[in-house]
């Protein structure tokens, strides 16, 4: 895997803002420019939301061997005298979602370990930023920078999308300037691809190279749907697969880092898998499900003060379904100290809704 330098609610100051305002702004799809079909009207609004950026800092004690498999959209690094500083220059994109505050969207990689952040607006001009806070679990960072007539693109929603869906990206592949590529959604809910903790990728054949990580993938109404990320299998002539951090989770990781300048994840207390192992094989159930069994509960956790149980199969979460046990994993992932987990399970066949409060695990440990 090659780094490729080049996310779910954003908060109400953000959303209804400028951002706001534009997406409520009809955008063409495809408009005719003496007479051929182009994209080049919408293009021309959101393009100059898409930045550059490039970073100076320090390198990683070692290589990451698990890095070839998939590569991250980010400029491959350069690293100046290694055995004395182990100093690094990289590049990759960015997004700005809100015009007004000078917020960029990007993911935590392409600004990991940097002393200096650059940002390049499509205008030419370049301005020094400063690190908001980074999500390393989900690859998602907020940077910011202060400057006159930004562009904020609108923002999507990513809860609706379909495969087969057009979708292109941009970003800024190999410093050779801001490039744009279309393609299809070519899957949804992506999760075992191994890169982060938290995944839920959109797959695309949308072309991603090195360089477009943190970069924009965009639906055909001009709206940020998704964060590029990282591609697989690109070969001479070949793309490869795409993938993108959906903006709905991007949005919620976004709304703690702006409050918290991190992200605050707390625990429920359970361990639950796909399958019901053999010691809960008898639970009846009334239809058969692929959701999640709880096959433990940590004692003197949230998930036991409210009541749950080895053996409750969890069928939805903030009466939404879930689908299986890496659904469960993300969306709990997106859940922070003090919010209130509400899950229906099934008890003996029966639905059960329970609340359960997200506490600070390891600061309740630390107080025993």
């Amino acid at each position: 895997m090659k780094r490729l330098l080049g996310a779910v609610t954003l908060g109400l100051a953000i959303a209804s803002g400028n951002t706001a305002a534009d997406a409520g702004i009809p955008l063409p799809v495809v408009e005719l420019t003496s007479g051929v079909p182009t994209l080049a009207p919408l293009l021309k609004q959101i393009t100059p939301a898409v930045v550059s950026i490039a970073i100076k800092g320090r390198a990683a004690p070692e290589a990451n061997s698990s890095l070839s498999k998939v590569q991250r959209g980010q400029r491959p690094a350069s690293t100046r005298n290694p055995a004395a500083d182990r100093q690094i220059r990289t590049a990759g994109s960015g997004v700005v979602i809100d015009a007004d505050q000078g917020l960029i969207l990007t993911n935590h990689h392409v600004i990991d370990r940097a002393d200096e952040i650059t940002v390049t607006l499509a205008d030419g001009r370049e301005l020094q930023a400063k690190r908001v806070g980074a999500d390393p679990d989900t690859d998602v960072a907020v940077i910011k920078v202060q400057a006159k007539n930004l562009t904020a693109i609108p923002i999507g929603n990513s809860a609706g999308l379909e495969v087969g869906d057009f979708v292109f990206a941009i970003g800024n592949p190999f410093q050779i300037g801001q490039t744009v590529t279309s393609g299809i959604i070519s899957g949804l809910h992506r999760n075992n691809v191994g890169i982060e903790p938290y995944e839920d990728f959109i797959q695309t054949d949308a072309a991603i190279y090195p360089g477009t990580s943190g970069g924009a993938l965009i639906n055909l109404h001009g709206e940020l749907i998704g964060i590029n990320t990282a591609f697989i299998g690109a070969g001479s002539g070949n793309p490869g697969m795409g993938f993108a951090i959906p903006i709905n989770m991007a949005r919620v990781i976004t709304d703690q880092i702006l409050e918290y300048g991190e992200v605050r994840r707390g625990r429920l207390g359970i361990t639950f898998e796909d399958s019901p192992p053999v010691s809960v094989r008898d639970v009846q159930l009334s239809t058969s499900t692929t959701s999640p069994v709880i096959v433990k509960v940590d004692k003197g956790s949230a998930a036991e003060s409210a009541g749950l149980k080895s053996g409750d199969v969890v069928t939805e979460l903030a009466n939404a379904r879930v689908r299986n046990t890496a659904d469960l994993h993300n969306r709990m992932g997106l859940l922070s100290i003090g919010d209130i987990a509400e899950l229906t399970v099934l008890r003996d066949g029966k639905p059960l809704v329970i609340r359960a409060t997200i506490v600070d695990w390891e600061r309740k440990t630390r107080s025993k």
